[in-house]
């Protein structure tokens, strides 16, 4: 006999309501996300590696490449469980072997940077997709409206799964060549299915938090590394000036990063269209990459300010403008899409030229990162005079009770 309150064995997949009030993230998603974050955290860390070591091109390209799995991994489960959560034994099941794949993926990591040997990523990334496979399953079986979204998602998630365990066998060149093709295959599957067999009932409200929860725990993870870098040094060495500044100035630009990313509410436009969270939800590889970079470039620097790294002072400044500059032209250029106002693009866009400029030169890099936190913090500044919102009954929301991303 169950007890009051009790997982159940199973519930059917027939859908969860899409209007459904006080919509929050669940302590499993909540866990899943934590598991995320270390595979997040060990890119992060063989990109600081390859970017103190001087090999900029070949880390940028590998992190961009395990990068993808993660994230995609991540969206796929977060837009699944937003439709379909039954929270019933088998789907808990199914969920917690998804997050034993991240940490094997995370696990391969190194290899991946160091040596492009990407057997254990992507063993850890078919233990992710099966399960996944598993859930689309029982939701063809129980939700006979999305019957046919349900199999064309089994369909799709199962053979590029296949062509991913074949591109092991290719020899190195091709192995590269194959894949951005695998990639693109990956991400048409959604597109096709949810168009082609129907939208699933994802949550807007909570997919707008689900995302703004990752960012918060990739801004984390950022000042984790930066902090933990600081530390380490000036345990060695001593504090510095420079390294004082880095310290100062990489806390202002995640301050920063934090406030223009949860200015405004973006429940309303994932609600405008199946497009519209389509472009929200793919534009975040962009926003998570550069999020988790800032942190790696903020690492370098502290490791250039004690003269631990084998880069100039320029590529260590270029480096984490490179990053920040990143983070605002796709933020900018999301927002602006979303709330049909092209001048914050246009702002987002001016400050992220500003601070290459600033880096061209190649100042001390305490300074540099000092003055890019002090740029981020004058564009918040900015946004924060000059889209104030109208007061009025109209942009007056009751209170609810429920975190939401943005409000």
């Amino acid at each position: 006999m169950s007890g009051v309150g009790a997982v159940p064995w199973r519930r059917p997949m027939t859908g969860r309501d899409t209007g459904e009030e006080h919509r929050a993230s669940t302590p499993l998603e909540l866990l899943f996300d934590l598991c995320f974050v270390v595979a997040v955290a060990a890119a992060a860390a063989r990109l600081h590696h390859g970017l103190a070591a001087g090999h900029a091109g070949a880390a940028l390209a590998g992190y961009a490449m395990v990068f993808f799995a993660i994230w995609w991994a991540w969206m796929n489960f977060t837009w699944f469980a937003s439709a379909y959560d039954t929270d019933d034994v088998a789907y808990r099941l199914l969920t917690l072997v998804q997050m034993a794949g991240v940490l094997v993926l995370a696990a391969g990591v190194p290899a991946a940077f160091d040596r492009r040997d990407f057997l254990l990523v992507t063993l850890g990334y078919t233990v992710m997709r099966v399960p996944l496979v598993v859930q689309w399953l029982r939701v063809s079986r129980d939700h006979p409206e999305r019957r046919r979204t349900g199999r064309l998602y089994v369909a799709g998630i199962a053979i590029g799964q296949a062509l991913w365990l074949g591109r092991l066998l290719l020899p190195a060149p091709w192995g590269l060549v194959a894949f951005p093709v695998l990639v693109v295959l990956e991400v048409l599957v959604p597109v096709f299915a949810e168009r082609t067999g129907g939208r699933t009932p994802w949550h807007p409200g909570h997919i707008a938090e689900r995302y703004g929860l990752f960012t918060l725990i990739v801004l984390g993870e950022v000042i984790l590394a930066s902090t933990t870098s600081v530390q380490v040094l000036t345990e060695a060495h001593g504090l510095s000036a420079s390294l004082l500044l880095v310290a100062v100035g990489g806390l202002l630009t995640v301050f920063g990063m934090w406030w223009l990313y949860f200015k405004r509410s973006v429940e309303d436009t994932l609600r405008l269209s199946t497009r519209s969270a389509f472009v929200w939800g793919y534009a975040h590889y962009l926003v998570f990459g550069s999020v988790a970079a800032v942190g790696a470039a903020v690492g370098v620097a502290a490791d250039v300010a004690r003269h631990e790294a084998d880069v100039p002072t320029r590529e260590a400044d270029l480096a984490l403008a490179g990053a920040v500059a990143a983070y605002l032209l796709v933020l900018g250029a999301l927002h602006a899409w979303s709330f049909r106002t092209p001048v914050v693009a246009v702002r987002s866009a001016s400050a992220a030229v500003v601070l290459l400029l600033l880096a061209a030169p190649g100042p001390d890099v305490g300074v540099m990162t000092l003055l890019v936190g002090l740029v981020v913090a004058t564009l918040v500044a900015v946004h924060v005079a000059l889209d104030r919102p109208r007061q009025g009954p109209s942009s007056r929301r009751p209170a609810t009770g429920r975190h939401t991303v943005g409000r």
